[in-house]
């Protein structure tokens, strides 16, 4: 199992002869983080124990009507699925990040962040922990307004679309230590929610934390 400390932490490295800082932020399983990243800075998403979902937001930190927008991706790509060396798009149609390193290969650019009204409708749950509100919570520390609905990068989730358009979500394919690499095209908030569905195979029916590395 890939083990880390609980605690935000800060360290200097050395690399190629240089020096390296990277902030290290610990997602506890249900719940959310944000960090802000300048241009050309690396966030890596990693899976702690695997099959846990991360699902992630970026607003231009510059002007915050400007968002990443998996629909806008899916188009720019003409595809439903992004492979490395390719840009997540805003709704202006601008690279926001860039998948720089990818050992899963299977994310959603589909289905919206979980909320309160999904698991009363799917599960006749209430008061859920969702990431609708785990991202929001988030954001609101660096001053941006809770938005009515979030469409995020679900990374790791592995959703399956038939032949006949049926969709379905079935166990991601990350195991532990898995991780991707994100280099932001612009100075970015971001905001990562570590998925509370354990109703489902979203996350292999148990959710477990998410640990960010900035690099930069």
């Amino acid at each position: 199992m890939y083990e880390v400390s609980t605690e935000l932490t800060y360290y200097v490295g050395k690399i190629k002869g240089g020096c390296v800082d990277m902030k290290v932020i610990n997602i506890e399983a249900e719940t959310g983080a944000g960090v802000r990243l300048k241009k050309g800075q690396v966030i890596r998403v990693i899976d702690i124990e695997g099959k846990q979902v991360a699902d992630l937001v970026a607003i231009n930190a510059d002007d915050s009507t400007e968002c990443l927008d998996p629909g806008a991706t899916i188009d720019a790509l003409h595809s439903k699925d992004i492979q490395q060396g390719e840009p997540l798009y805003s709704n202006r149609y601008q690279p926001m990040l860039t998948v720089m390193k990818d050992m899963v290969g299977k994310h959603d650019l589909l289905l919206p962040a979980c909320r309160p009204e999904m698991y009363e409708i799917l599960y006749d749950k209430r008061e859920h922990a969702n990431c609708f509100d785990n991202l929001n919570k988030a954001l609101v520390s660096f001053n941006i307004q809770p938005l009515q609905q979030h469409r995020p990068f679900n990374i790791f989730m592995n959703t399956i679309v038939d032949n006949e358009g049926r969709v379905c979500v079935v166990e991601p394919l990350s195991s532990s230590g898995d991780y991707i690499e994100l280099k932001a095209e612009m100075d970015l908030i971001v905001a990562v929610s570590a998925c509370p569905t354990y109703e489902s195979a979203c996350n292999g029916y148990e959710c477990t934390g998410i640990r960010l590395e900035v690099l930069g």
